[in-house]
């Protein structure tokens, strides 16, 4: 995928704000504030909708089917679709081969643009490498920030997990815990494994891994009980994902542990249970967020030769804490399904 625009030696900022995004959107599908058009941009839209050409756009991710965080990823790629005059097609499999296959089906079917997740980048490699030998340009999002640019990948939307990983672990060191659990519910997943290997480098107390089987939750919770059953040192556990946690809560009470629950990623449930201190904080990395800038980034390439981050850098959308100091603020967004 040619680059040409934008040449390689230019380096920007590894943070790109989220809003850069955003002002690039309204640059290039806004009237102005007296109802006029605006030169060619204005043009492109009709009633705050984009009045460009119908693209098809797909999303493939590694997402388990039933889990709330990606129903928000979804939600805001729909948004940004509506928006945009876009025909999204998205599809799901944790498994990488299916996950490969999938996008194999969208090449076939000859879309406009793909938005994909790395979780497991090696087994992405090939697929993605003919999604752009055919000449449709690929961005990545939630996983995968450190394989997005070897595989040629125009931008990335996401947290960088390793950096997330690190800021939990720095956070549980002022509330007093000594030995965290922290919960993988898909071994292999390259996001989950750094999550937990940032953990465990700036945690000053004992950080232990245990692995479940994400898709049985009952299972997960049996798990999760024999472990704190069996070690009563264990005085956190923290998961990766906002059902496990409320899981984990259980798998605490079942154990007759005093253990705390610290999480990443949000969902309604879970913000009930931080205003309600079951759950001690949470890391948000905004899936709305994700969701809605890879269709949007993908439509401002195909429209006005926009690269997000310029091509360089990965778009963060996260690591932020949730407890309950602003647990409030964003519940109102959570009732919303954007946060």
């Amino acid at each position: 995928m040619s680059r040409t625009s934008l040449p390689r030696s230019r380096r920007v900022l590894p943070v790109v704000a989220a809003a850069t995004v955003a002002a690039l959107a309204l640059a290039g599908c806004s009237s102005s504030s007296g109802g006029k058009k605006s030169d060619e941009s204005a043009g492109n839209v009709s009633a705050g909708k984009a009045t460009t050409p119908r693209m098809t756009i797909a999303m493939v991710t590694h997402a388990p089917s039933g889990d709330t965080f990606w129903d928000t990823i979804r939600k805001g790629a729909q948004a940004a679709a509506a928006k945009d005059n876009v025909r999204l097609i998205y599809s799901n499999d944790e498994t990488a081969a299916d996950q490969a296959n999938l996008v194999q089906n969208a090449i076939d079917q000859k879309v406009d643009g793909i938005a994909v997740t790395l979780a497991k980048p090696d087994a992405m490699k090939a697929v993605v490498a003919k999604a752009e030998q055919a000449g449709i340009p690929v961005v990545g999002f939630n996983a995968g920030l450190s394989e997005w640019k070897k595989q040629g990948l125009l931008s990335f939307f996401g947290q960088d997990e390793a950096v997330s990983g690190q800021a939990l672990g720095t956070k549980l060191n002022s509330t007093g815990v000594k030995h965290t659990l922290c919960v993988i519910q898909a071994q292999g997943d390259i996001n989950l494994e750094q999550r937990c290997a940032g953990v465990k480098k700036t945690f000053s107390g004992k950080t232990d891994i245990l692995y479940v089987n994400g898709t049985d939750m009952p299972s997960v919770k049996s798990t999760i009980t024999a472990k704190l059953t069996q070690d009563k040192t264990i005085d956190d556990v923290v998961t990766l994902g906002a059902p496990f946690a409320l899981t984990a809560v259980q798998s605490v009470s079942d154990a007759g542990s005093k253990a705390k629950v610290a999480t990443f990623d949000l969902n309604k449930d879970l913000i009930s249970a931080i205003e309600k201190g079951t759950i001690q904080f949470a890391v948000d990395q905004q899936p709305y967020l994700q969701g809605y800038l890879a269709v949007d980034s993908l439509w401002l390439y195909k429209n006005n030769g926009n690269y997000s981050g310029g091509g360089e850098a990965p778009v963060l959308t996260g690591p932020a804490f949730v407890d309950k100091t602003n647990v409030n603020t964003v519940a109102e967004f959570a009732a919303k399904g954007t946060r």
